[in-house]
């Protein structure tokens, strides 16, 4: 054995890698999330409410609200109060948007856009077949969420209130059932409101929703016209009075001779006298029976 070979001496060191990793990056990352957090919120504690309802916009509708301090307006592009002066220019906007529409050769005379002395009302009319909802159905088809969907959110630019009403043909429902078209003139206003409401009609710009069977019929020479089925949109002035306070749509609802031309009014030669045949998943009717 060599006794002159040098002795090596081997030290191993311990890994420090799994206590100091960048766990703590993480820690420190939420930390400063939360003071930044807790300073924004104690920040606008102490701000106006101007500011208040500028940041809270903003987060409700980055693309337009921020920018209507105060308003409940949503939406980006051209937006105007309506009043007896300008309220053409909404029915000449919504005509030009249906025309665009890919379905409209198909509806385009189930539409009536007319200036009222309430406002603008909108009519969905239906046909024998169903146009915008399937027959005896309160739910909306294809057609008529494409089409309700367009106007919602044309409206929802508006500050102006909206009523929606809905209307029957005088054809009953069985009497031994439990519906009838009042439920079903209801339905389908509210239906129509629902779908208008997640399209970004505000919450509280929907001030009423009213069903009227077959009291208010379209057509009075004929109960069964498939045109006295529909959906009415009113959109309502928007008035100053003399204390500068918005003034409230009139009450009532009562259908108004128009002032203005109907965007789409369907001739004699194209309303059909079929009467409606409820679909085959709604109560049985009975023609002999009246409401």
């Amino acid at each position: 054995m060599d006794k002159t070979r040098p002795i090596i001496i081997v030290k191993k060191k311990g890994s420090h890698s799994a206590h100091h990793g960048g766990a703590w990056k993480v820690a420190y990352a939420d930390f400063v999330t939360a003071m930044m957090s807790l300073f924004i919120v104690l920040w606008l504690l102490g701000s106006s409410k101007k500011v208040q309802e500028a940041v809270g916009g903003y987060f409700k509708d980055p693309t337009g609200t921020a920018a209507k301090i105060g308003s409940n307006m949503q939406g980006a592009g051209e937006n105007f109060t309506l009043t007896k002066d300008n309220m053409p220019k909404l029915k000449n906007r919504l005509e030009q948007k249906i025309r665009q529409m890919s379905d409209f050769e198909k509806f385009k005379s189930h539409v009536e856009i007319t200036v009222t002395s309430e406002g603008l009302r909108i009519e969905l009319m239906e046909s024998a077949s169903g146009t915008f909802f399937d027959s005896g159905r309160p739910q909306l088809n294809t057609d008529g969420r494409e089409l309700l969907v367009m106007i919602a959110q044309e409206l929802a630019k508006l500050p102006n209130k909206i009523s929606i009403e809905g209307h029957t043909d005088s054809k009953p429902y069985a009497a031994s059932g439990n519906y009838s078209n009042w439920e079903l003139s209801s339905d389908r206003a509210n239906a129509a409101r629902r779908l208008m409401q997640v399209n970004g009609v505000g919450s509280t710009q929907v001030t009423q929703v009213r069903g009227f069977a077959d009291q208010r019929l379209r057509n009075i020479h004929d109960s069964l016209d498939p045109s006295n089925r529909r959906i009415s949109l009113i959109v309502h002035y928007l008035e100053n009075n003399d204390n500068g306070e918005d003034a409230k749509p009139p009450a009532g609802g009562e259908e108004k001779k128009p002032e203005g031309a109907a965007a789409a009014k369907p001739s004699a030669g194209n309303q059909e006298k079929t009467p409606e045949t409820r679909s085959p998943g709604a109560p049985a009717e009975n023609p002999a029976s009246k409401e």
